[in-house]
């Protein structure tokens, strides 16, 4: 038996977090993990779909430099280089949490952990063997989500896949067929439909993108649609089989059946906690029927000692938001006043346009009884924007109309996952529409846009017409 204070079971953007803030606070930590450390994000999820996605667009605009001035000669994709780019990406990230760790003071234990009781885990080695570690303050489970198979299109590894295989294609499908109108499934969907595959996204709900602000939405899917991707909403895939080209799948659309051809099918319905065969069930511990493992604002289970953080613990599952909580996490544990609040916790959906948001939409916010006003700014109307050309999009402010308080902010078009962190900040502060609007932006920015459209909200935009 070896002792610590902690043990976290899972070495993912929140539990290798918290493992090394209770390192930071003086507690001797164990973080166990059974794969690569950085979990789902660092291994096949956040950042290696990033690096493929920036290689897309880049790939993109090269085609086009043509319209800046610039001759280039002819553009091909090396896709062997692209992942070999990629997959260097994840080894420098992913020894960078190792050494982390290591100087923070927390150790890291390969293997797979499983309670015995609330203060003990088993943790069976990839040898084989069988370490005992005791954790006088507490355990952490962090042990993340996974892909969700849909029965009918399990993963061969090649002609039906999920999103850990998708970002390590070594070559472009011709047709690509995607199950699953969600993040994963669109930001995987349109790298491979920018690098020449033909793209048909099926999606049981109405719309593409569900719980997404809806005018953000229709100019991603109107972009999809505009290079030649087929587009089907309320439709449910039945089924496949294997033909001498490929793979051909049954859909059922509001139209009536029809078959559609792929080389390569992807499904990304999205992910399930990874919460069973954990000893959880047998301590008492409560799972729900969705399997995630509920807990309070303290990170803390049902059971006294034992903590849950990241997508096991619930929505929203993303990955700053496991690593904010895996901190919260290690200040309780160490016995420090912290709580979590995920009222202003941003989305971030890397299509092209970007989508992101943080914050109520008009919709909800009519429904929690705001008397709601809008600012929009497009950024077509945007000389930094035009500069790049990249005018797709806007940015548009919910704001409560009595008040003047932003309650919401969506954005759609370029760098939207850096411009939400203004955002955020103006919701954690409690901000005004005038408070932003008031707040001299540099010129030319593309921050700009979040200025003129809380300028908007409150009716004296100057670029664009107040409506």
């Amino acid at each position: 038996m070896r002792e610590f204070d902690a043990v976290v079971l899972g070495g993912g953007p929140g539990g290798y977090v918290c493992a090394i803030r209770l390192g930071q606070l003086g507690l001797k930590v164990a973080c166990v993990d059974e794969e690569q450390v950085g979990g789902v994000c660092l291994n096949w999820g956040c950042i290696p779909s990033k690096a493929l996605i920036s290689t897309a667009h880049l790939y993109e605009k090269a085609r086009s430099a043509a319209e800046q001035g610039l001759t280039v000669g002819q553009i091909a994709v090396d896709v062997g280089r692209m992942q070999d780019w990629k997959d260097g990406i994840v080894r420098k990230l992913t020894g960078g949490v190792r050494q982390l760790l290591k100087l923070n003071g927390a150790e890291l234990v390969e293997g797979r952990g499983r309670l015995s009781d609330p203060r003990t885990v088993s943790v069976v080695a990839p040898d084989g063997s069988t370490t005992e570690l005791a954790a006088r303050r507490g355990v952490v489970i962090a042990t993340g989500s996974a892909t969700i198979e849909v029965p009918g299109f399990e993963f061969d590894g090649e002609r039906v896949i999920g999103a850990r295989e998708a970002v390590s294609l070594r070559q472009v499908p011709r047709r690509l067929l995607v199950i699953g109108g969600g993040v994963i499934g669109l930001e995987l969907g349109s790298v491979y439909q920018a690098l020449g595959a033909e793209l048909t996204v099926v999606e049981l709900m109405p719309t593409l993108l569900p719980g997404v602000d809806p005018d953000c939405v229709r100019v991603v899917e109107r972009k999809l649609r505009h290079r030649g991707a087929t587009v089907l909403t309320q439709a449910k895939a039945l089924g496949q089989r294997c033909t001498d080209t490929g793979v051909a799948v049954e859909v059922e659309t509001p139209a009536g059946p029809r078959t559609v051809e792929a080389d390569v099918v992807l499904v990304a319905v999205g992910m399930r906690p990874r919460s069973r065969d954990l000893g959880l069930e047998a301590l008492g511990v409560t799972i729900d029927p969705r399997g995630f493992v509920p807990t309070n604002e303290r990170c803390e289970t049902n059971v006294p000692g034992v903590y849950a953080i990241g997508d096991v613990s619930g929505a929203p599952m993303l990955a700053h938001k496991a690593s904010k909580e895996g901190e919260v996490c290690a200040e309780v544990i160490a016995g420090r006043p912290a709580a979590k609040d995920w009222s202003t916790v941003p989305g971030i959906v890397f299509t092209d346009p970007e989508i992101a948001g943080v914050g109520l939409t008009d919709e909800q916010a009519k429904a929690r009884g705001h008397a709601v006003k809008i600012g929009k700014f497009p950024f077509a109307a945007l000389g930094r924007a035009m500069s790049l050309r990249e005018t797709d999009g806007f940015v548009k402010v919910v704001v409560d109309g009595g008040t003047g308080r932003i309650l919401g902010v969506h954005i759609v078009g370029p760098s939207a996952s850096d411009l939400i962190s203004e955002a955020a900040l103006a919701l954690e502060t409690v901000a005004t529409a005038e408070d932003v609007a008031l707040t001299i932006h540099p010129h030319p920015t593309l921050g700009e846009a979040m200025m003129e459209a809380s300028a908007a909200a409150l009716g004296h935009a100057i670029h664009v017409v107040n409506r």
